[in-house]
Order: C-alpha cells, then sequence, then structure tokens
C-alpha cells in the first residue's frame, strides 16, 4: 500500500516537472518572438510556443494543477539567446530538457498516449528549429577560419618567438605586427574566395567575420605578454587562453550546429597545440644556430 503511494507521489512530481518545463519554454519562444526583428523568425518561434503551451496543457489534463513558470530559467534563456543567438540558446535549453529528470518511458506505462504524443510534437518542434534563419550561423565557417587559423599561426609563432627572444615585450610586438597583418591577408582571401564561389553568402560580410575573430583572436593571446615579465609563464598562459577559445567555441558551434564536441575540441587543441611545440623547438634551434643573444 505505502509503495503503491510512494510511486503514485514519484509519477505526479515526474509530471509537474514536466509540465513546469512546458510553461517555461513556452513563455521563453514568447518572449523572443515578440523581440526579433526577422519576421520570419519571429513566426516560428511564436509556433513553438503554442506547441509548448499544448504540452502544457496535456500535463495539467493529468495534474489538474496550474503552475507558474521559472522565472530565473526564462531570464536566462532569453539573455542567452539575446546575446550569442537564438538558435544557440534554444538549443541549449533544449538540451537542458533532455536532461532533466524526467522518465518518459515511465510516465508512458501509466499514460500510454504520452509518449506518441510528446515523441510527435518534439519532431514537430524540432522541425520549427531547424527553420530559424540566423546570420551568425551562415558565417560561422568565416569564424571558423579566422579563428583557427589565428590559433594555429599565433600560438605557434609566439612560441617560437618566446625562445628566440626571450623578451616579453618584444614577443608582443612581433606578435601584435604578426597578427594584424595576417588578419588583414585572411580577411582579403575570404572575401576573393567567397566571392568567386556560386554562394549566397556576402563576400564582405564573410571577410568581416574572418578578420574579426582573428583579431580578437590574437589580442587575446597576447594580453599575457603585456601583463607578465616572465616569458615562460606568459607562454603557458597564452596556450591555457587558446585551450579556454578552443573549449568555448566548440562548445558553441556544437551546441548550435548539433555537432559531436569531443572530436572536434581534440581536433582542433591538438592542432592549436602541436604546431606550437613545434614553433618552440625551431625557435629553440634557431637561437642556437644563429647564436643570438637579445
Amino acid at each position: 500500500m505505502q509503495r503503491g503511494k510512494a510511486m503514485e507521489k514519484e509519477l505526479e512530481e515526474q509530471l509537474l516537472v514536466a509540465q513546469k518545463n512546458e510553461i517555461t519554454e513556452h513563455h521563453v519562444y514568447r518572449r523572443l518572438a515578440k523581440v526579433v526583428r526577422d519576421s520570419h523568425n519571429s513566426e516560428i518561434l511564436t509556433r513553438i510556443a503554442n506547441e509548448e503551451l499544448v504540452h502544457y496543457n496535456f500535463w495539467k489534463g493529468h495534474t489538474n494543477r496550474e503552475l507558474r513558470p521559472n522565472r530565473w530559467q526564462i531570464f536566462k534563456f532569453f539573455w542567452i539567446s539575446r546575446v550569442l543567438g537564438i538558435t544557440f540558446g534554444i538549443k541549449l535549453m533544449e538540451r537542458g530538457e533532455e536532461q532533466a529528470k524526467v522518465d518518459y518511458e515511465r510516465i508512458a506505462k501509466t499514460i500510454p498516449e504520452a509518449k506518441k504524443i510528446i515523441a510527435d510534437e518534439d519532431r514537430h518542434e524540432q522541425q520549427l528549429i531547424d527553420m530559424v534563419s540566423e546570420e551568425r550561423l551562415q558565417y560561422i565557417g568565416s569564424v571558423v577560419l579566422g579563428l583557427n587559423d589565428a590559433l594555429v599561426e599565433l600560438t605557434g609563432a609566439l612560441a617560437g618567438l618566446t625562445f628566440a627572444l626571450q623578451n616579453t615585450k618584444l614577443i608582443a610586438l612581433a606578435g601584435l605586427i604578426t597578427g594584424i597583418a595576417a588578419s588583414f591577408s585572411m580577411a582579403a582571401s575570404e572575401y576573393l574566395s567567397t566571392k568567386s564561389e556560386a554562394s549566397e553568402r556576402s563576400a564582405g560580410r564573410s571577410s568581416l567575420y574572418t578578420g574579426v575573430a582573428y583579431i580578437l583572436t590574437v589580442f587575446l593571446l597576447i594580453i599575457p605578454y603585456l601583463i607578465f615579465q616572465n616569458y615562460f609563464l606568459c607562454l603557458g598562459l597564452t596556450i591555457l587562453i587558446a585551450i579556454l577559445i578552443i573549449l568555448v567555441f566548440n562548445f558553441y558551434i556544437t551546441v548550435a550546429k548539433d555537432l559531436s564536441f569531443k572530436r572536434r575540441f581534440a581536433e582542433m587543441a591538438s592542432l592549436s597545440l602541436g604546431i606550437a611545440v613545434l614553433s618552440f623547438g625551431i625557435g629553440y634551434l634557431i637561437r642556437i644556430f644563429l647564436g643570438i643573444d637579445v
């Protein structure tokens, strides 16, 4: 008897969690639909908000409870979507729902229609999310190009310069000159490459995304050399910053594009760090063979 009551209590708690998730997401989508400028995206977000309300009412029919949304979750995902992009924000939110402690298989044993209804609705919801059009994702390839090239080239250059020059100010100066020149070169190359392709992307915007991603990465990697005097400490911090950039960027792209995080992170990190180690060794050999003492 007590076990049966405990199971009923647990099922009720599961239903209430699912119900609260749906009403919270309904409000997130509804708020986003009101502020986005693109009418196409606004319409899709409104449709998803309505889907979430259908989910909520379905669970409400079984709990007979009226629930308030989670205000903190609404605030958090609304602003994540505004700052980092709608696609990233809503997919991150949907991931959170998948990880929520709701056992839909167990619920379906008591409420058989739940499994089919939720599966159908979630499939439709995912189709709607994939229809969202966002400029920053259209040009993500240009961002990857600028970011990856800056990480590989400048991390390697700074590693080589660290041992060759052994002076943080000189290393920062050489790194900045190299990085700024390379960012303009990379932006120009992306402009010509995009213009020669039969692509809907703007050549000017593609080059801008590439150049900005490159130059921001350059400044982040050089910061330690502008603050500290110990060049080995600076190199260590630069490599740490490079790893953090790779970590954050890959998390963003894997969520927004539904890709594998581990494989992309390992590939990008090993490439950047491998070049850095190789360049450090080359800097050491050049210093020995040329007998340079700065």
